[in-house]
């Protein structure tokens, strides 16, 4: 049988959430694609994998998070060496919690999610799916509470402390970690008079590499980044408050009126001032 066209479809619903670790070697080849009727939350504690899931090709490196919702085809490849990995699986009515709380609320849960741990935090992201693994061990009368409890501190930490690739702008096509921390770095500090030295610093590079890199994968600098998602804020800013044009340009970032005006109109094609009155 041809591996590659074979599929499998494990039918039967789980009736509580299972964790598993295995260490996988290079050239591991799975039986078939596969797709099931439950979530899977997959981690790459060392190593890395390469993940086919619809009809896209991901490459997973230590501290990645995948999110794969039920009814998704899917197949690992391992090509970079040892990979150690844990899955999780899991149903709808196991995170029915405050999902809110998560990135993109209750619609987290309905897409493909990919998230990665800072290494600095990843010890602490291990100990939570450790004790996953420790209460499928135990499987008492507690272990079943215990296992949604303790997922979700998992979402919550992750919520928290990841990375998460569609926070980056849809034109980054990139695992690379750098870049990613750049990213959020400016989506998070937008509004203060950050440099390039700043971001660089937070992405680990010095500025003027970091420039050429954030290039390569963004197609666009740092700088024309980062007034983008000042102008994103602006927009809807103008939209939300009464407050005047200036008050919104310096709270987004901006530190003259006057250039945000003229940048706000290269960019959306009308002032700020008109683009506030057809409330688009």
């Amino acid at each position: 049988m041809n591996e590659k066209k074979a599929v499998r479809n494990s039918e039967k619903m789980i009736s509580k959430i299972f964790a598993e670790r295995q260490l996988r070697e290079a050239g591991y080849v799975m039986p078939e694609y596969h797709f099931h009727p439950y979530f899977e939350l997959f981690y790459v504690e060392s190593g890395g994998c390469r993940f086919l899931i619809d009809n896209n090709m991901y490459d997973l490196h230590a501290g990645d998070f995948l999110l794969i919702p039920p009814q998704t085809l899917h197949y690992t490849r391992y090509l970079f060496g040892p990979c150690r990995r844990d899955a999780i699986f899991f149903r709808e009515e196991d995170v029915s919690g405050n999902a809110e709380l998560l990135p993109h609320g209750r619609d987290f849960f309905s897409a493909i999610r990919i998230f990665q741990v800072p290494e600095a935090h990843r010890e602490q992201a291990a100990l939570i799916l450790s004790r996953l693994l420790t209460e499928e061990k135990i499987s008492d009368v507690f272990s079943a509470d215990m296992q949604r409890t303790l997922l979700w501190e998992l979402f919550l930490f992750c919520a928290r402390m990841c990375t998460f690739l569609q926070d980056a702008p849809a034109n980054i096509h990139t695992t690379d970690r750098q870049i990613l921390t750049a990213a959020k770095f400016m989506s998070e500090h937008y509004a203060e008079p950050v440099t390039a030295a700043d971001i660089a610093a937070a992405a680990g590079f010095s500025p003027n590499y970091l420039s050429r890199k954030f290039r390569d994968a963004a197609g666009i600098g740092i700088h024309q980044y980062l007034t983008l998602v000042r102008m994103q804020h602006a927009a809807l800013e103008l939209v939300s408050t009464r407050d005047s044009i200036t008050e919104v340009a310096f709270r987004c970032g901006f530190s003259d009126s006057s250039y945000f005006k003229d940048a706000f109109k290269k960019i959306y094609g009308v002032s700020p001032r008109e683009y506030r009155k057809t409330g688009t």
